[in-house]
């Protein structure tokens, strides 16, 4: 996952709308987008995030592996908040993070995909991911990744996507790689040092 250790309502703003048909459409990777913004991958349903998932963006931050790069241990406050600001920019802006769930199952998997923040001093497209510990190293970071960069390059018609994270955090950072991104430098992001990523349009 993408570790910040910021907490909520410190994420950027949102950025311009998404564009999707009413029936939906298919991806080059098999990935489905619906009209309400919902993506369906191989295994998991992207939701966008809003209001009604507050409880479990506090359930996701409560993990002990999330809760380590995020800041601590969310309060309900600040999943509630986080989830207004999240819905809020999908209703107006079309892009922000989603809530991710096993297909077959329902179970929370973890979050992630777009949102716009301020990287390096610019207004970027940035994608990040949090997964739940018990799933670490299955996949599921990158099919998250893999669904926000379809999203960002076939919806947005993004030129560029950036990622950062902790310059130690190494799982993020394989991740970020798998899915093509080069390492640019180190900046500076709350004080700390992270490591600036950046993919380009193929």
């Amino acid at each position: 996952m993408v570790g910040f250790s910021h907490r909520p309502g410190r994420r950027g703003q949102p950025g311009p709308p998404a564009a999707s048909g009413p029936e939906g459409r298919t991806g080059p990777r098999g990935d489905r987008a619906l009209a309400s913004g919902v993506r369906v991958t191989e295994r998991l349903r992207l939701d966008p995030i809003g209001s009604e998932h507050a409880d479990e963006l506090w359930r996701l931050h409560r993990d002990p592996g999330v809760a380590r790069w995020y800041g601590g241990r969310w309060t309900r406050g600040e999943a509630w908040e986080s989830a207004l600001h999240m819905g809020h920019a999908w209703e107006v802006d079309g892009v922000h993070k989603w809530i991710a769930h096993d297909r077959g199952s329902g179970e929370l998997v973890g979050r992630g995909g777009l949102s716009y923040a301020v990287v390096d001093c610019l207004r970027r497209l940035e994608i990040g991911w949090a997964v739940r510990e018990r799933f670490w190293g299955l996949g599921y970071a990158s099919e998250i990744g893999r669904a926000g960069l379809t999203f960002a390059f076939d919806d947005l018609d993004a030129d560029e996507v950036v990622s950062f994270t902790e310059v130690h955090n190494r799982r993020s950072r394989a991740v970020m790689e798998r899915l093509g991104f080069h390492f640019v430098r180190e900046i500076r992001h709350g004080g700390e040092p992270f490591a600036l990523y950046l993919l380009r349009r193929p």
